[in-house]
């Protein structure tokens, strides 16, 4: 084979630049593209620029026979360092602005306090946010809250609460529902402009009307009669259902959207922020226009599903600024839906504990679970965004959440469903383990002597007369094997190709791990093996955690502490 004449790390550098240039390319690595890297990085290859021409066509095609998921999880997993080259050069999926005039642009974060913070708004409020850095800009956080159904203050600190965990620095707050006399100032303009009008029709007859392509009787209503119904609307002097104020839009549009789409509705719901002072509420895409404006926002980057072609309109209409929108589809996870409607039955039909259930893509329970913000940004910055339609899967982000772990978190044993190991001729020894074999994050003490535990999922299968290794301690060889495993000493010179297990001693502490999995299987089928428990027995020092540490248990996984002797595992 070719590849048997270039040395291992020049097919890692190989393979290296064709993962990176395909995730940078929607999945399709460039054979030329990566020769020019592989070669630019080592000119010292151009004598064999033959070989490696060659063996960089054959990647290419290795690379793109995988999926975009397979492509990214390979790079996160087998090069973690090219996400951090990608970030010291600035760009890594997050192109240029249009039109983006530096300590002059406005962006905005506007959830609806109507659920709890997710990782879809998380992602896309670091992008937000991330320009704003690059191009020195004003941010708001702007509470889209004008449906008094559907907002709870809790909901509002869920996002508070998500935003400062992740870093991001907002420059301006507000919510929508202080902007009420504004909001109706541009209604009723619309109004006096004869671009919109009230209209009383029952929901069903407006459907039908709307899918016919036809009009209504009311959208010829004198100016004077549809301000008079305004003005009584804002008397409170119509109910529920009554009337509605709809834009002129054109009835003929293939959009259905900009079929005389509503305004304005009669909502008789107390709001949690304004009490019973309003029952007349905008519609998103009219507050959207407003506050806009009023905030100085230039740029609009968000998920696809919002209708930029309607707003446009009603900024048009009202003489508004144009901006510049960007929109990308939904950051949708493999396994676990990230909507508000299909969240909330987990939650209210108690499949989960609640929204900070670990397995639930809210930030309350990706913190839980021990996902840094630095993870959710540096995996942001990684697949950056994109108008396809892409479903991630989360071990992309936990390869992330690991690499960013692994040099910060102690390390300590851990023994699952632990069985008890007599070892003949142990030696009584108190050693000194550091809890990092590269970084200084300071050190323990144990106290050995022939009694010991380890896991029964690591001596099971073994026979009498197998060798192994207890990590950072000694040999032993087993006199018995079975339920009841025996073992003698046998010495402390490390063995080439020894197995190594992990163990505690008889003062150890008893803890347990939950972890979590995908809540979903194909479609909407839920897991029943999503949330598992693992028990078993941990050294002494946990005692010293605090709820919020995160450890590594090696071979096992990175784990956060979440109450006394009680872990989740991270990934």
């Amino acid at each position: 084979m070719v590849a048997d004449s270039l040395s291992k790390d020049v097919l890692d550098a190989i393979e290296r630049a064709a993962l990176t240039n395909a995730v940078k390319h929607q999945g399709r690595a460039d054979a030329g593209a990566v020769i020019g890297r592989v070669l630019a990085e080592r000119p010292d290859l151009k004598a064999n620029a033959g070989l490696i021409s060659k063996e960089s066509a054959a990647a290419a095609k290795r690379v793109n026979s995988l999926s975009a998921d397979q492509q990214q999880r390979l790079l996160a997993e087998r090069f973690p360092d090219a996400v951090e080259e990608k970030q010291k050069h600035g760009r890594v999926g997050l192109p240029p602005l249009p039109n983006a005039v530096k300590g002059k642009t406005g962006f905005r974060l506007p959830p609806e306090p109507s659920g709890f913070m997710t990782i879809g708004h998380a992602m896309a409020f670091t992008i937000n946010y991330l320009y704003k850095e690059q191009y020195d800009g004003e941010l708001w956080l702007r509470f889209e809250d004008t449906n008094p159904r559907k907002v709870q203050p809790r909901y509002y600190d869920s996002f508070r609460r998500g935003i400062a965990w992740l870093g991001i620095e907002c420059d301006h707050e507000k919510n929508v529902s202080d902007d009420m006399e504004a909001i109706y100032a541009s209604g009723k303009k619309l109004l006096e402009q004869g671009d919109a009008y009230a209209c009383s029709c029952d929901e069903a007859k407006v459907k039908r009307l709307r899918f016919d392509g036809v009009a209504c009787e009311h959208r010829d209503n004198p100016v004077e009669t549809n301000l008079r119904i305004w003005d009584e609307l804002l008397a409170k002097k119509h109910g529920e259902g009554s009337y509605v104020v709809r834009f002129k839009g054109d009835m003929q549009s293939p959009n259905y959207s900009l079929r005389d789409t509503n305004l304005f509705r009669v909502i008789a719901q107390a709001h949690p922020l304004t009490g019973e002072r309003y029952t007349l509420w905008p519609t998103y895409d009219l507050a959207n226009a407003v506050e806009d404006e009023m905030c100085g926002i230039t740029h609009v980057l968000r998920s696809s599903e919002f209708r930029n072609e309607l707003q446009q309109l009603i900024r048009d209409a009202l003489k508004f600024r144009r901006l510049e929108v960007i929109q990308f589809s939904r950051f949708n996870f493999k396994g676990t839906p990230v909507s508000k409607r299909l969240l909330r039955p987990l939650v209210e039909k108690k499949v989960v504990s609640g929204w900070d259930d670990p397995r639930m893509p809210t930030v309350d329970g990706l913190k839980r679970r021990g996902v840094v913000p630095q993870a959710i940004r540096d995996f942001t910055l990684q697949v950056g965004y994109t108008k396809t339609e892409h479903e991630y899967d989360w071990s992309i982000l936990l390869s992330v959440n690991r690499k960013i772990l692994d040099p910060v978190s102690k390390r300590l044993f851990f023994v699952p469903d632990p069985v008890p190991l007599a070892v003949e001729g142990a030696p009584d020894r108190k050693v000194e383990l550091p809890f990092h074999p590269q970084n200084d994050l300071g050190s323990r003490t144990i106290s050995t002597g022939g009694e010991l535990f380890v896991s029964s999922g690591d001596v099971r299968g073994l026979t009498k007369g197998s060798v192994f290794r207890l990590m950072d301690l000694y040999n032993v060889e087993l006199t018995s094997a079975g339920q009841k495993p025996a073992a003698k000493y046998a010495g402390d010179e490390l063995i080439p190709n020894t197995r190594k297990f992990q163990w505690v001693t008889p003062d150890h502490a008893e803890v347990e791990v939950t972890v979590p999995g995908e809540l979903f299987l194909e479609g909407d089928v839920y897991n029943e093996g999503s949330l598992k428990l693992v028990r078993g027995f941990a050294e002494g020092a946990v005692s010293q955690l605090k709820p919020g540490d995160i450890v590594q248990f090696p071979r096992f996984g990175f784990c956060r502490l979440d109450s006394p002797g009680h872990f989740i595992m991270t990934g």
